[in-house]
């Protein structure tokens, strides 16, 4: 099913409070300026920034 594109838009970084896209894959939502990847699980966000992981490090 995948997150609905009206979702997305409403989404915002917990962190920083920015924008959010959609990874290419569609496993997780990311914030560029934090740098941060939140998971989804069952079609279902995780916006916790406990629950994120870090991007650009690889």
């Amino acid at each position: 099913m995948g997150i609905s594109r009206e979702l997305l838009e409403i989404l915002a970084c917990p962190k920083c409070k920015g924008e959010v896209v959609l990874r290419a894959d569609g496993a997780a939502i990311l914030c560029h300026a934090c740098q941060l990847a939140y998971p989804i699980r069952d079609d279902i966000p995780v916006m916790l920034i406990d629950e994120a992981e870090k991007i650009g490090e690889e």
